[in-house]
């Protein structure tokens, strides 16, 4: 795309580079991003055009705090500057010669085992709805966000179970096939519901909460009721998900496709997370 057709309003302010940079992307990376963006120009001081790789430089050296925040806020820097530079906004894309600070993986820590999950499920859930959301999360390995978008049209009967259709990133779809078990919890609370557009009851959102707080409520709670002391998350399900598939020996290929992940490399960490063999396993040292 070339600056010849970019309106000159867009090109004339951050704000409005900054609304078309993180249009189309999920309500939380929106937050974040926004806000690593415009903390990043407050402290350079400078038109975006005019900003250089040293003063990116200064900018990552003041930073603070745990590596993974440092690491994402960088990461966001680094993408403005590349998508700024495709539609015209800097003639350089001065932050692509930018390091990014090595980032320790903490996978590992956020895999719950199986017995956690089942205790998660069956003691932290006090009601039907809670434990078919929680029951569906580890299930399905889907995100956050997507089972808060969920509709009752997403859901189709399979003989004895049934399958949901998963909206994730990147606007692609993906079809995910639950047990029976699964299926009938879930199916289960539809009752009276409405009509096919009307969404799951999984995460009904009052006045000003957002759906996926809400969700990350209900499994931090269930979390404190079944005695697990980490702070765990939505995300963590789909963690377990994927790791204990894994573990079972269930194709990458296929916890691949559930999971929706773009590459095989990124299902294959949780291998790297969590092997199943190591040559240190194999020390047989004594005293002498």
């Amino acid at each position: 795309m070339t600056t010849a057709l970019i309106p000159s309003t867009v090109l004339a302010a951050p704000p409005d580079l900054l609304a078309i940079w993180l249009h189309g992307r999920s309500p939380h990376t929106q937050a974040a991003y926004r806000a690593d963006a415009r903390r990043f120009l407050e402290i350079c001081g400078k038109p975006l055009e005019q900003i250089t790789l040293a003063d990116i430089q200064c900018f990552a050296d003041s930073l603070s705090g745990a590596d993974a925040s440092r690491y994402r806020t960088l990461s966001a820097v680094k993408a403005l500057f590349a998508f700024a530079h495709r539609l015209g906004y800097c003639p350089f894309n001065v932050a692509a010669a930018l390091k990014l600070p090595p980032l320790r993986v903490t996978l590992a820590e956020r895999i719950l085992t199986a017995s956690a999950v089942l205790d998660l499920i069956f003691r932290g859930a006090t009601t039907a709805r809670n434990r078919a959301l929680l029951r569906l999360l580890y299930a399905a390995g889907i995100r956050v966000s997507e089972v808060c978008a969920l509709r009752w049209r997403d859901l189709q009967e399979r003989e004895d179970a049934g399958q949901i259709t998963v909206l994730g990133k990147g606007s692609k779809t993906r079809a995910v096939l639950l047990s029976p078990e699964t299926w009938c919890e879930v199916a289960g609370l539809r009752g009276k519901a409405g009509p096919g557009r009307s969404r799951l009851p999984l995460a009904q959102a009052g006045q000003g909460t957002d759906p996926a707080q809400q969700v990350g409520e209900i499994v931090r709670t269930a979390a404190r009721r079944a005695g697990i002391p980490e702070k765990v998350s939505p995300h963590w399900l789909r963690h377990a998900h994927a790791s204990h598939n894994l573990d079972r020996g269930t194709p990458i290929h296929l916890v691949q496709a559930t999971l929706g992940h773009a590459s095989v490399a990124t299902t294959g960490r949780y291998l790297h997370a969590r092997p199943t063999d190591s040559s240190a396993a194999f020390g047989n040292l004594r005293a002498v």
